[in-house]
C-alpha cells in the first residue's frame, strides 16, 4: 500500500537510507558506493510514495513489482525495503556476510519482498519485459506496474536493446524504467568507455515514452512515474539524471567509488558529511 509521505519526510527518509549504505558496507568490507548513494532518493519515492506494495504480505497479488537489473546497486534496495517495513533494519549489517539474506547482488528466494534475482548485467529489464507482457496480456492485470532501475553503463549490454525491442513491438504500457544516469562505470566516465548519447532518441526509436528528471528531486521523480502511469500504449523509460555518491562529496562524480566501499575513516568521514548536511547542522559524535 502507498503511504504517501511528503516530500521533506521523503527527502529526510532518503538521508537516512544514505546512512544506512555507508554503514552496511562499511561492515561489509566489499561492495559499491557511488550508484547506491546516487539511488537514494529514487528508490526511497519508489517504496514510499509510488508503488502499491504491503510489507506484510510480499507476495500479495494486487502489488507492484520492482526490479533491480543493476544489482551491483542493491544496498540502496536493502537499506530502503529495512526502513519500508520488510526486515529489521539491523539486519543491514549482515550484508554480504556468510549465510546473510543480503548477498552482494539480490537473489529473489533469500528475502521475501525480493521480485528477481540480478547480477549478470543487461539481464533485469528481459525479465521485467516478461513479467509486464503477462499482466498485460495473460492476466489482464492493468492495475499493476512493474518499475525497473537500470544503470546508464549497463546500457553497454545488448541484452538491454533486445529488450527494448520487445516491449516496443508490444506496447508494454505497464512497463517504466529508470535510468540511472550517473555518467559513471567501474572503468571510468561513461561517454567515454561507450558513448550513449542520443540517449533520448535511442529509446524513443523502440517506440518508448521517454521522460528526462533531475533523479535527486522527489516531486519530479512522483510527478514522472505518474505521467508515464498516464501513457497507455506504450512503454515508458524516465532517464534520471543523478550524481554518483551524493551525499559524500568525495566520493561525488568519482567513478573510482564505483566499486569500492569506505574503510573505517572514510565512513566516519561520509556520516558527518550526512549527518551534518556538510556541517550546516549540529549533530552528536559519529563513531
Amino acid at each position: 500500500m502507498v503511504e504517501q509521505l511528503s516530500m521533506k519526510q521523503l527527502e529526510h527518509k532518503a538521508m537516512i537510507v544514505r546512512e544506512n549504505i555507508v554503514q552496511m558496507l562499511e561492515a561489509a568490507g566489499s561492495g559499491h558506493s557511488a550508484g547506491p548513494l546516487d539511488l537514494a532518493d529514487l528508490v526511497t519515492a519508489l517504496y514510499f510514495n509510488i508503488m502499491n506494495i504491503d510489507p506484510e504480505k510480499p507476495e500479495w497479488s494486487e502489488r507492484d513489482v520492482f526490479f533491480l537489473s543493476n544489482g551491483h546497486t542493491v544496498p540502496v534496495q536493502y537499506a530502503v525495503m529495512a526502513e519500508r517495513g520488510y526486515f529489521p533494519v539491523k539486519e543491514l549489517k549482515t550484508l554480504r556476510k556468510l549465510g546473510s539474506r543480503l548477498q552482494g547482488h539480490p537473489e529473489r528466494t533469500k528475502l521475501p519482498g525480493l521480485e528477481n534475482t540480478s547480477g549478470p548485467l543487461g539481464s533485469g529489464l528481459s525479465q521485467a519485459a516478461g513479467y509486464a507482457y503477462s499482466l498485460q496480456y495473460l492476466d489482464n492485470a492493468k492495475h499493476r506496474w512493474v518499475y525497473v532501475v537500470t544503470g546508464d553503463g549497463e546500457l553497454d549490454e545488448g541484452n538491454i536493446w533486445e529488450a527494448a525491442m520487445f516491449a516496443g513491438k508490444y506496447k508494454l504500457s505497464q512497463l517504466i524504467v529508470f535510468v540511472d544516469r550517473n555518467n559513471i562505470q567501474i572503468d571510468g566516465p561513461t561517454d567515454e568507455i561507450m558513448p550513449l548519447e542520443d540517449l533520448r532518441g535511442k529509446w524513443e526509436s523502440f517506440g518508448w515514452h521517454v521522460q528526462e528528471i533531475n533523479g535527486h528531486n522527489m516531486e519530479s521523480i512522483i510527478d514522472a512515474a505518474g505521467m508515464a502511469r498516464a501513457i497507455t500504449n506504450r512503454p515508458s523509460v524516465i532517464i534520471t539524471h543523478t550524481i554518483p555518491g551524493k551525499g559524500v562529496d568525495f566520493m561525488e562524480y568519482d567513478y573510482k567509488w564505483h566499486g569500492v566501499p569506505p574503510n573505517h575513516e572514510q565512513a566516519k568521514e561520509a556520516m558527518k558529511k550526512l549527518r551534518t548536511l556538510d556541517g550546516k547542522i549540529t549533530s552528536g559524535d559519529i563513531e
